[in-house]
Parts: C-alpha cells; sequence; structure tokens
C-alpha cells in the first residue's frame, strides 16, 4: 500500500534511512494481517509523518514487480502549513512539484502512478 501526500500543487517524498536502502519513497508499507489497504494506509501514514488524515482517495493500484506484491494506492492531502514528523525510517523529506517528485522516486511504479494522478 502507498500514499501520495500532498500539499496544494506539491507531494511529499521520503528519504528512507540508510538501513531502509537510502532512496527517496512515499509513505508505504504493508498490509498486516486482518487489515484492510485503507486501514494499513492510515496506520503506515501516521507512523512514518505523524499525519492522522480523515480522508484518503483512492487513486488506483499497481503490482510491485520485485514481489509481485499488489499495492493500492491512495492521497492525502493536507494543510498548506502542515509538516510531517519523520518516524526512525526516514531521514529527511522535501516537497515537491509532480514532476520533480517523479524524478526523486526509486521505485518506477510509484513514479509512473503519480505521474497520472
Amino acid at each position: 500500500m502507498l500514499v501520495f501526500v500532498r500539499r496544494e500543487d506539491e507531494f511529499l517524498v521520503l528519504l528512507r534511512s540508510h538501513e531502509g536502502g537510502g532512496y527517496w519513497h512515499c509513505v508505504a508499507g504493508g498490509v498486516e494481517d486482518g487489515e484492510s489497504d485503507l486501514a494499513a494506509a492510515h496506520r503506515e501514514l501516521q507512523e512514518e509523518t505523524g499525519l492522522d488524515a480523515a480522508a484518503l482517495q483512492p487513486v488506483g493500484s499497481y503490482v510491485f514487480e520485485p514481489y509481485g506484491i499488489s499495492c493500492s494506492c491512495y492521497v492525502a492531502v493536507v494543510d498548506p502549513l502542515w509538516e510531517p514528523t519523520l518516524d526512525h525510517e526516514h531521514v529527511e523529506y522535501r516537497w515537491c512539484a509532480r514532476d520533480d517528485a517523479c524524478a526523486l522516486l526509486y521505485w518506477p511504479e510509484p513514479r509512473e502512478l503519480l505521474e497520472r494522478v
């Protein structure tokens, strides 16, 4: 599951810690047993950024090719003044225009989906 966080015309990208691979990504994570994709999206968003989003808009899905995992994708729209509180998995964040965010994202599948959001 993956969540794009949008603030007006910008998107949030997160730099995973060196232990996590050291690459730019969005809010993402696995779905735990008995958990819906939407519930996982809310949980991961809270864990990774501190955001408790009231509503997430579904924007599609893709198959994460390296692992053959189907990923549901959502968008969280935040207040223009909101800033994330990063967890231990991330060391930096940036707000970027869509094209810049796409250029930073490591994995092609989220990048291709963000181009259409």
